[in-house]
């Protein structure tokens, strides 16, 4: 199933929808404004709320963890020893880990567990700007853990070009 996200489009703050491939509401991002820490909460059309999106404060490396009912159910962080730049590992709760590789500030990369495609984000299938698809290729997969791993890793990104472009030169 695709999940076209339209980030930041006409949106006030951080809030966004999520549409599924038949345009029907799928999720929203809520974005939420003079907390502390980076907070977005990824609900159904509902308003439920189904994943937390936290900043993780004080940690050595930049990572956000992921919670469900208020417990943590995943940490994403940047891999640390990697040839590729765009590079993040999803570290679920029971230990399983997620690789995300490929072109993130581009919305085009990947989410694969132990070799094996769960996810493909991009947006060479839309030509409107900052629309791109998060496409849960397993049926049996998350698919509000997977559109959650992919709008961490594209904020986790962009904060990180946003820091180096205000160092000086």
């Amino acid at each position: 199933m695709k999940y076209l996200v339209r980030d930041k489009m006409l949106a006030i703050g951080d809030d966004y929808r999520i549409e599924d491939e038949d345009g029907r509401h799928a999720f929203l991002v809520d974005g939420k404004a003079l907390r502390f820490r980076d907070t977005l909460e990824l609900k159904d059309p509902d308003g439920r709320i189904l994943i937390t999106l936290r900043e993780k404060l004080f940690g050595l490396r930049d990572a956000m963890t992921l919670e469900r009912d208020e417990q943590r159910l995943a940490v994403i962080r940047r891999k640390r020893f990697s040839l590729l730049r765009n590079h993040f590992r999803v570290t679920l709760v029971e230990g399983t880990e997620l690789d995300v590789s490929g072109r993130i500030l581009d919305r085009e990369f990947k989410v694969e567990y132990d070799g094996e495609l769960l996810a493909l984000v991009s947006r060479q299938w839309y030509r409107v700007r900052e629309t791109y698809a998060v496409d849960v290729v397993r049926e049996d997969a998350d698919a509000a853990l997977l559109v959650a791993v992919a709008v961490c890793v594209i904020r986790m990104a962009e904060k990180e070009r946003e820091d180096a472009a205000a160092l000086p030169a």
